[in-house]
């Protein structure tokens, strides 16, 4: 059993990894999580005692098959959370975050299940992230970073890479939301920033560092 501190650590730390794919820093953490490296030593020797997590002195953090599961069961939890509360509470998709780090660490399989099943079964969240399954299983549908479309192209938004209140905002008052068709009509070689229409009717210049973040499937 894992506390609320030691499930957020795991989860930044499967995040940071690749989804536990590859070996993590105390200093990557650290700055993760916006702490001390000392504080993040004596938690990864408490997480690597109790199975989830495997440390290497002067190597860093792997995460094991165990902690992997346990990581998949909070991110699960987190973007169940995010649906129902867009889909039945009206918060927006800025709102969400803060409220889902919360409820996230709710113990009961139970309520997961039953809420997940009242839900219809969601595959993504609000933000375009996908769901863990019941068993951890994730499927993700092919995505690429907008600023990789070129002139004439056309794609429609699947999910964003930065889902900080701050940006969504930003999305909001271009008009763009998950399942927008976007169509770029020009690219600018000085700051590679770009002009979109989005749903056919609006044009906006957007800048490069927003169009790495819009996550887009492209189309016909």
């Amino acid at each position: 059993m894992l506390s609320l501190v030691e499930e957020n650590y795991l989860k930044t730390i499967y995040h940071l990894s690749e989804g536990g794919r590859e070996q993590v820093s105390t200093n990557a953490i650290a700055d993760a999580i916006n702490t001390k490296p000392a504080s993040v030593s004596d938690m990864i020797q408490r997480l690597d005692r109790k199975g989830v997590i495997n440390y290497t002195k002067y190597q860093g953090v792997k995460v094991t098959g165990e902690g992997q599961e346990a990581a998949l069961k909070v991110i699960r939890k987190h973007r169940l959370w995010e649906v129902f509360l867009v889909e039945h509470l009206n918060f927006s998709w800025d709102e969400v975050h803060e409220v889902a780090e919360q409820l996230e660490h709710i113990k009961s399989p139970l309520l997961i299940e039953r809420l997940d099943a009242f839900l219809g079964h969601p595959k993504v969240d609000p933000h375009g992230d996908p769901i863990p399954d019941a068993k951890g299983v994730i499927r993700a549908k092919p995505q690429q970073p907008l600023q990789q479309l070129t002139v004439g192209s056309q794609g429609v938004i699947r999910a964003v890479k930065d889902s900080s209140p701050a940006f969504l905002q930003h999305l909001d008052k271009l008009g763009a939301y998950l399942g927008a068709r976007v169509k770029v009509i020009e690219t600018v070689d000085f700051d590679n920033s770009m002009q979109i229409l989005i749903d056919r009717t609006t044009p906006v210049f957007i800048s490069n560092q927003v169009a790495e973040n819009i996550l887009v499937e492209e189309s016909e």
